[in-house]
């Protein structure tokens, strides 16, 4: 039996919120932009810091590159990004977006991620310890260890 039922429902409230903030903010980008979350936070960061290699965009995600290469393969096929040589090292496949990706972000709303890394930025080491204490111990609650982390999206 739970100790504390306040704090139980304190618990569930918050996450109820979090899962419908990053509903709200997934919707907004879609109705918007047509793209997903992970899709238009590709775009923004390739808008903001390209050419860009697949790895490094993976970096800046938190994201394994072959999440990300599928998250550019359909950037690709909406002809919102291009993928070139590098003029440096031809064995390097670097990504930009095209006109009308930057179009699309120039009039994209904020996606979640950014809301998410500004805040986490806010934070003192010691309040972002706590959160990423917090969220480890959610996970094992929940059993979760095992589940691969997946783009934030609805």
């Amino acid at each position: 039996m739970v100790r504390d039922a306040d704090a139980v429902i304190e618990i569930f409230d918050n996450l109820r919120r979090i899962f419908q903030a990053i509903g709200e903010y997934s919707k907004t980008a879609e109705r918007s932009t047509g793209l997903t979350g992970p899709q238009l936070w590709a775009l923004k960061l390739l808008a903001n810091s390209s050419p860009m290699r697949v790895s490094d965009l993976a970096g800046r995600m938190y994201l394994r590159p072959p999440t990300v290469v599928g998250i550019i393969d359909r950037l690709e096929a909406k002809q919102l990004v291009i993928r070139t040589n590098s003029k440096k090292d031809r064995r390097v496949v670097e990504v930009c977006p095209t006109e009308q990706g930057i179009s699309i972000v120039n009039n994209a709303p904020e996606v979640v991620q950014d809301v998410l890394m500004k805040g986490l930025n806010e934070l003192s080491h010691e309040q972002v310890a706590r959160v990423e204490e917090g969220i480890k111990l959610m996970v094992k609650v929940l059993c979760a260890e095992h589940i691969v982390p997946q783009p934030l999206h609805s």
